[in-house]
């Protein structure tokens, strides 16, 4: 990346109203996690909505939750004590990293003994079966890290997207409506877990049909530029050969694929539309940025099942370096120009 050539120093700028939409990916969210702690620095960014899917829609909730409370100030705050409380949880986790990987430092599970069980089962047996009272681990720390009654006076538009399993259609929670089983339902790997059932019907995991869901992001805010953080690698220069592998890089163009025809619509849209209507101005004055790294890519996919205290720091750390970067080349051009060239990818239809 090339560093702006606007002029202007951010710290100095007047308040710009903003956009996020946070991607999921199980303990990878901690990357979130630190490019949120990254941003809620700067007081000229001002959060008016977030759009977040699975690990993405519990950062937003926790930042929410935490912003009611106590402000920028409280969202981190609200953060580090969530992500405290996962990686607690994880010194009980059956998912241990083996001897051999604790001495190499490397954070995956995949020679885990309870990993490896689960990973076959999982693909025999349905969570029906093997949990037959569907609990789950995250309900106990939700409950404890967000007060859910603030979401209806919070001043950030929330928008958490899950998978109907009947219709196969996403549905868009907004703040009255979020609840645990919202959150649970937006990471609900179908799986690993049953389905959670909302007003009578059962939803999975949003990635299937938005990681994360932007339309609601133009539509209903009034923020011009939307930053994108990127948990799921789009590009790996190397062809998977084990089946781990290969299925490991067949979920990742699965959860990318909603978003990249999401955003390949809206290129379109945007080329299309009367710039001089009301919705038509919306779309054309859209932002778009993203915050991602090659990072990520290193650790694999069992290591999104890895919340070890140390594993989620460095992962947080990533984050804030990441942001610092983004915030350093193109901080000055939020509020003026995209950094993210969304016409890019009509060339690859």
């Amino acid at each position: 990346m090339t560093r702006s050539s606007s002029s202007r120093s951010p710290s100095k700028r007047s308040t710009l109203a903003i956009n996020l939409a946070l991607q999921g990916g199980g303990s990878h969210g901690a990357f979130a996690w630190g490019v949120l702690d990254r941003l809620l620095e700067e007081p000229w960014l001002k959060i008016e909505a977030i759009s977040g899917t699975s690990a993405g829609a519990m950062n937003t909730a926790v930042l929410v939750s935490g912003f009611v409370k106590g402000g920028a100030a409280g969202a981190r705050e609200a953060l580090d004590a969530y992500w405290g409380r996962i990686a607690d949880a994880a010194v009980y986790s059956p998912f241990q990293r083996s001897p051999l990987d604790r001495m190499l430092n490397r954070w995956s599970l995949d020679a885990s003994p309870a990993y490896l069980m689960m990973d076959l089962m999982s693909r025999m047996v349905s969570p029906y079966c093997l949990d037959p009272f569907g609990n789950n681990p995250i309900r106990k720390i939700l409950e404890d890290s967000i007060h859910f009654a603030s979401f209806a006076e919070a001043p950030i538009k929330v928008f958490i997207t899950a998978t109907n399993v009947y219709t196969g259609r996403g549905r868009v929670f907004r703040n009255k409506e979020i609840t645990p089983d919202v959150l649970l339902a937006s990471a609900c790997l179908p799986t690993m877990f049953q389905a959670i059932e909302i007003d009578g019907e059962p939803y999975w995991d949003g990635g299937y049909m938005g990681n994360p869901t932007i339309t609601p992001l133009i539509r209903e805010s009034e923020a011009h530029d939307t930053i994108l953080v990127q948990i799921n690698p789009r590009e790996r220069r190397e062809t998977p050969r084990t089946a781990a592998d290969i299925l490991n890089r067949v979920n990742e163009i699965s959860f990318n694929a909603p978003l990249m025809k999401e955003l390949r619509m809206i290129a379109v849209l945007r080329q299309a539309v009367d710039p001089g209507t009301g919705e038509g101005r919306r779309w054309a004055e859209m932002r778009p940025h993203r915050i991602m790294t090659d990072r990520l890519s290193e650790f694999g996919a069992s290591s999104k099942l890895n919340a070890e205290r140390p594993f989620l720091l460095i992962l947080k750390e990533e984050g804030r370096r990441v942001a610092d970067i983004f915030l350093a080349e193109h901080g000055a051009d939020l509020g003026e120009r995209s950094t993210a060239d969304l016409d890019a990818l009509l060339s690859e239809c």
